[in-house]
C-alpha cells in the first residue's frame, strides 16, 4: 500500500531552550517513513525559537502567528495548509521521541475506525508518566479535589489514570495529555478545527471528545513510546489560574446547569483545600471563582501577554 503523508506540527512560544532537542530527536523517530512534512507554528516568541526553527537542518517550515495565538490557534494554522491526505502529528516542543516510535503510532492510525494514536509518555527519570484520562465528571471534580489527584489515581477513582498495568496494554481510551498525539486524515476532516476559545488548556479534551462523538476512538499504543520535559504548570499561578477557568467551561459546555454548578463547586472545594499551599492553587481558586464572562476575559487577555 502507499505509504500515507504525515505532516508534525509544532507550536512554538519561547521554546528556544527546547526545541533544538525535539528537532534532533525526529530523523530516527521517522525512521523508514518517506512522506513527511514539518511545521513550527510560533507564537510571537520573545527568544529565539524562530531563528532555531529558520536555520535547522530539518528545514522546517515556518509559520509565524505575529502574536501569542494560543496553542489551538497555531494546529489550526497548520491544519490550513496541509494536504487533503495527511495524517497529523501534534509535538509540544520539550518532547524527545524515540527510534521509530513515529512509524509505530502510524501502523494503529491505519486502522480506519481509529481517530487519535498516542504514545507512552516517558518523564526525564525514565519511568512512565501518568497521561491517560478519563472524561471529566463531578465524581472525579470532587474525588480529585478532596484526595488529591495523585491519590485518587492510585485509587482508580480520579481523572488520571495511575494504575501501572493499564500502561502497559494498548487499547481505547477517553483521552491523553495533547503534548503528543497522531490525528488521521479523515479525524481531521471530519472534526474540523481546535477551537481557539481555550487558548490553552482543555482544547485537547475537547478536540477528543468531538473524534469520538463522531465514532473514532482514540487509541493509546505503548509500543511508541516518547520523553517528555516539561515543566511544572503547578508553579506558574497564571497558567494554573487559566487551567482552572478552562476544565470548567470546558465542563460546562457539555452538561446542563446544575451539573456544571455541582462540577464548579468541586474544583473551587479542590482549590479552597489547597490555597494556604501556594499562591497557584490561590490563583486558580480566584479564576473557578469566576462568572463565565469574566473567566473569558481573562483568557483573551492572555493573548496579549
Amino acid at each position: 500500500m502507499p505509504q500515507p503523508s504525515i505532516s508534525i506540527v509544532i507550536v512554538t512560544y519561547n521554546s528556544e531552550a527546547v526545541l533544538p532537542g525535539l528537532l534532533e530527536s525526529l530523523p530516527a523517530a521517522l525512521d523508514g517513513l518517506a512522506k513527511v512534512s514539518i511545521y513550527i507554528v510560533d507564537n510571537n516568541s520573545r527568544d529565539g525559537s524562530a531563528e532555531v526553527a529558520s536555520k535547522h537542518a530539518l528545514d522546517p517550515i515556518l509559520v509565524q502567528m505575529g502574536r501569542n495565538a494560543g496553542y489551538a490557534a497555531g494546529i489550526n494554522a497548520a491544519i490550513e495548509k496541509l494536504d487533503a491526505d495527511a495524517h497529523l502529528l501534534v509535538l509540544n516542543p520539550d518532547i524527545r521521541l524515540q527510534k521509530g516510535s513515529v512509524k509505530v503510532l502510524l501502523s494503529r492510525l491505519n486502522d480506519p475506525g481509529v481517530g487519535v494514536v498516542v504514545p507512552r509518555i516517558l518523564s526525564e527519570d525514565g519511568t512512565t508518566a501518568w497521561s491517560l484520562r478519563r472524561e471529566p465528571s463531578i465524581l472525579t471534580a470532587w474525588l480529585d479535589g478532596l484526595l488529591g489527584g495523585t491519590l485518587a489515581a492510585w485509587a482508580g477513582i480520579g481523572e488520571m489514570i495511575g494504575k501501572k498495568p493499564r500502561y502497559d496494554r494498548g487499547g481505547a481510551i477517553e483521552w491523553a495529555t495533547g503534548a503528543i498525539l497522531m490525528i488521521s486524515a479523515k479525524a481531521l476532516h471530519e472534526t474540523g478545527k481546535w477551537d481557539e476559545s481555550f487558548f490553552l488548556y482543555s482544547e485537547e479534551v475537547d478536540y477528543m471528545r468531538r473524534i469520538r462523538d463522531r465514532g473514532l476512538a482514540i487509541q493509546y499504543v505503548p509500543e511508541a513510546c516518547a520523553l517528555h520535559i516539561g515543566r511544572d504548570y503547578t508553579q506558574n499561578p497564571r497558567l494554573s489560574a487559566l487551567m482552572s477557568a478552562n476544565r470548567i467551561r470546558y465542563y460546562r459546555r457539555y452538561h446542563g446547569v446544575f451539573a456544571a454548578a455541582m462540577f464548579q463547586l468541586g474544583v473551587i472545594v479542590a482549590e479552597l483545600i489547597r490555597s494556604t499551599m501556594s499562591a497557584s492553587h490561590r490563583a486558580a481558586l480566584a479564576a473557578a471563582l469566576m462568572p463565565e464572562t469574566t473567566a473569558r476575559r481573562m483568557i483573551e487577555q492572555q493573548r496579549a501577554t
